[in-house]
């Protein structure tokens, strides 16, 4: 496992979730950290606050990564602050919750909206710190944080599958053409534990979907931040000679999916 003390992650949709549970998991592995939020200020403090209390240092950027002067502000916070960028986790994401066959749910507006932060903010974010990666030694790790809605076509809605099929695929591209200097790897997870589901399902709907992935998932288990976390964190201090892969982390379950992702 590569040491990252004294490296520099900056986690994008980090003041909750998946995000938090990486900057946590960062800061315990003795990384500096850069907290970023788009609305929830508090909760990327607080987050901020337990990462500092591990001895690193944090600094907290709000904005999202939607516009690409927040990209390139929160890189060169992060430069002035610690003269480098080890490790980018591009987690901020965005959805809306609509069956896939409800085609007049989704208008050209939340398609642009949803890929805008999933896909064309990851993109701003890595451009924002290539050439600071690609000067210093030890190049940079990037890790996209996709979904089974990139390989199966299911998901909270056909824009946001869409959205990270794409995030895969730039993965791909961006992979071969940034080596040898970066390494850019993406994790697909499937259902996730979480306030994010909830509050978009709701609570029936949620409990009822997480038991229904549980009971058709070899593992029988759905995922949790801790555990993608744990995923995003192989790829940064894994083996080092691994790029352009995608690692799904969600039991199973999409090898008992039919090719509709209705089993």
């Amino acid at each position: 496992m590569k040491d990252l003390k004294n490296s520099v992650a900056i986690i994008t949709g980090s003041s909750s979730g998946v995000g938090a549970a990486t900057a946590k998991l960062l800061a315990g592995q003795g990384c500096h950290v850069l907290i970023n939020y788009n609305s929830n200020a508090a909760g990327a403090q607080a987050v901020a606050e337990e990462c500092r209390a591990m001895g690193v240092e944090c600094l907290v950027f709000g904005g999202s990564v939607a516009e690409d002067a927040n990209c390139v502000a929160m890189a060169t916070e992060a430069i002035e602050k610690w003269g480098r960028v080890d490790i980018l986790v591009n987690n901020a994401g965005t959805t809306k919750f609509v069956d896939h066959s409800d085609l007049d749910g989704l208008s050209s507006d939340d398609f642009q909206r949803i890929y805008a932060v999933n896909v064309i903010g990851s993109y701003q974010m890595i451009r924002a710190v290539s050439e600071q990666m690609k000067a210093q030694e030890g190049g940079g790790a990037v890790v996209n944080v996709a979904s089974t809605a990139a390989v199966t076509g299911i998901g909270s809605s056909v824009a946001y599958a869409a959205s990270k099929g794409a995030l895969v695929t730039m993965t791909l591209s961006l992979a071969r053409a940034l080596g040898p200097k970066l390494r850019i790897n993406a994790v697909c997870p499937g259902f996730i534990e979480g306030d994010w589901l909830r509050e978009g399902l709701g609570d029936e709907k949620y409990e009822e979907l997480m038991d229904f992935h549980r009971k058709n998932s070899p593992l029988g288990v759905t995922a949790t931040p801790d555990t993608v976390a744990d995923a995003i964190l192989h790829f940064i201090s894994g083996p080092q000679v691994v790029t352009g892969e995608t690692l799904i982390v969600d039991g199973g379950r999409h090898l008992t999916m039919t090719p509709l992702g209705r089993r």
